[in-house]
């Protein structure tokens, strides 16, 4: 993992963000992307004539030349390799556009000027769209540390095989590697369609070898108790499938993608 694209923006938890992704990048010698995007759909979709769009473009800009002043100075001296990006439009599909030259994207749990438990509408798009896996980072994350344990979960999905495969370079770095099955009582005795034991010989051949465990999902859901484990053993990553059922099934029923995203505590990797 050489190249890993972050999303720059001037919230109050930035700083712990961009703290966490230089971790990553000292990890791997990695270069980072810092991408600016500013928003110029929130005035369009109010403003028909443009007018206040054009009244908040020199704030935008002003704004966003005083982050990336600061983002400078906060790097000037931590010897990591890095470029500024500056783009207009939607976070996510400027991020879309960057991605396909990319090893990883970071993103926030949490989108600007949302509600707290609102999942991210970036996190999500990028998941299923981005050319390269997605690290969702906790809104109050300060650090990311490599070497924690990760926790998998494992369905049998292609989705699930897709994050576990693209997870690879940092498992490799995890000094315990989880691999939890969640049984659902709506499954029945159904098994999944690849088994743990498929993901866990997959890693096994990339020489990492892992635990597997079953629990049961019970009033709590899958969601919660997938985050009860990670937590019970102290992990710094969860990695995980997107979007199993069609995106439209997940926006009105909700599922587990959506769960996820609506209360990150660990750092989230997903792909579809």
């Amino acid at each position: 993992m050489k190249t890993i694209l972050f999303n720059a923006t001037g919230d109050e938890g930035f700083s712990g963000r961009l703290d966490a992704v230089l971790d990553l990048a000292r990890a791997f010698d990695a270069h980072v992307t810092l991408l600016h995007a500013i928003p110029y759909e929130a005035a369009g979709a109010i403003d028909f004539h443009g007018a206040a769009f054009a009244a908040m473009v020199p704030f935008w800009r002003k704004e966003a030349e005083k982050l990336r002043e600061k983002t400078l100075d906060d790097l000037s001296n931590e010897g990591v390799s890095w470029n500024w990006v500056e783009a207009a439009g939607p976070v996510a599909l400027a991020m879309l556009r960057e991605s396909s030259l990319h090893d990883l994207a970071v993103v926030s749990a949490r989108d600007p000027n949302t509600v707290d438990g609102t999942p991210s509408f970036t996190a999500g798009e990028l998941a299923v769209t981005a050319d390269c896996p997605v690290l969702v980072l906790p809104d109050t994350c300060k650090r990311f540390d490599p070497t924690a344990p990760a926790l998998i979960a494992w369905d049998g999905s292609a989705e699930a095989s897709h994050a576990l495969k693209a997870a690879v370079p940092l498992l490799h770095k995890a000094q315990t590697v989880y691999l939890v099955t969640v049984k659902e009582p709506a499954r029945g005795k159904r098994e999944p369609e690849l088994p743990p034991v498929n993901g866990a010989d997959y890693l096994s051949r990339h020489g990492i070898s892992s635990e597997m465990i079953e629990a049961e999902a019970g009033e709590k859901g899958v969601c919660a108790t997938l985050v009860e484990h990670a937590e019970n053993r102290k992990a710094g990553l969860i990695v995980m499938g997107a979007y199993g059922r069609t995106r439209l099934t997940e926006r009105i029923f909700g599922g587990a993608t959506r769960t996820m995203l609506s209360d990150v505590r660990i750092p989230l990797l997903m792909t579809n």
